[in-house]
């Protein structure tokens, strides 16, 4: 009778486990908190100190040429966020392509585009392996008009004139075509870091679109195909990590993004935005001075 009893607690133990661990998408207390409400000093303190151990890091900080953001989930009853040159807009190639992904997902739940499957082929190839020409189709399919819509809609804010701009589309991904470049600076494809992880963040709470397109959105950025920047690092020091990524280079200009979930105490948002030839490289360094603040 007491083996009986035994098992059934421990059952009833392991289904409590089961059911309370914070899985995606995560649940917050306050559900009205933004991310710019979570910015914590003493987070922000340890990353200026950190990246300023490194010279060149710091002269590209100074040069608004680096700009970082860094979003703790570990505690989602104390999430914390920091960032360096956050709402700071710079060029950052193929990373935007999670706006195409957003639009697209906003226009399927709307009925504005059918979900077939050479629409669902597409935002997997555009996402996994940053495929241009499937971007393009992407693009082509919804039309600029709709892509900066849902960026500056009074929901997401992804793009806010006030906060330095954020992420934006207005170019396809290939020759020809017409052009939406933003009005701040004139950029085809950009982003700010503090607007990329305010998109990893609403993401992670399942609400871009509605819950389950956020989970569908989790699903196509998952296990990215190109292992380079930051999953080059975090294949090696967190190879039972979940990746949720989108990155992007051209010439001097390197961008990284990624929600990585493993162990409770290695659940964060990174973002990176880099003008510098070894912009890669630097991407790569990274991770493992930023996961060394965040222990901190």
């Amino acid at each position: 009778m007491k083996v009986i009893k035994t098992f059934i607690t421990l059952t009833i133990f392991s289904a409590f486990v089961v059911t309370n661990a914070q899985e995606l998408p995560i649940h917050i207390s306050n559900d009205s908190t933004t991310l710019r409400q979570l910015i914590d000093e003493k987070l922000q303190d340890e990353l200026i100190k950190e990246i300023g151990k490194k010279p060149r890091w710091k002269r590209l900080i100074d040069q608004k040429k680096m700009a970082i953001g860094v979003v703790d989930l570990s505690d989602t009853t104390h999430i914390r966020f920091a960032r360096i040159n956050g709402n700071h807009m710079m060029y950052a190639a193929s990373l935007p392509k999670i706006a195409v992904l957003l639009a697209a997902k906003d226009a399927i739940e709307k009925g504005e585009l059918v979900e077939t499957s050479e629409v669902k082929s597409d935002l997997k190839l555009m996402i996994s392996k940053s495929d241009n020409a499937a971007t393009t189709r992407m693009i082509d399919r919804l039309g600029y008009e709709k892509i900066e819509t849902v960026l500056t809609s009074e929901r997401y804010n992804l793009y806010d004139e006030e906060r330095g701009g954020g992420l934006w589309v207005g170019k396809r991904y290939g020759g020809g075509g017409t052009t939406n470049r933003e009005p701040l600076k004139n950029l085809s494809h950009a982003a700010t870091a503090t607007q990329v992880c305010r998109f990893y963040f609403l993401l992670a709470q399942g609400k871009l679109v509605t819950e389950e397109r956020s989970m569908e959105m989790l699903n196509i950025m998952e296990d990215p195909a190109l292992h380079h920047k930051f999953v080059n690092t975090l294949d090696r020091i967190a190879p039972n990590a979940r990746l949720f990524r989108k990155s992007g280079s051209w010439k001097t200009y390197h961008s990284d993004s990624v929600l990585v979930w493993g162990k409770p105490s290695r659940r964060y948002i990174l973002v990176a935005l880099i003008d510098d030839a070894n912009g890669e490289q630097i991407i790569r360094n990274l991770v493992e001075p930023i996961e060394r603040v965040l222990k901190k």
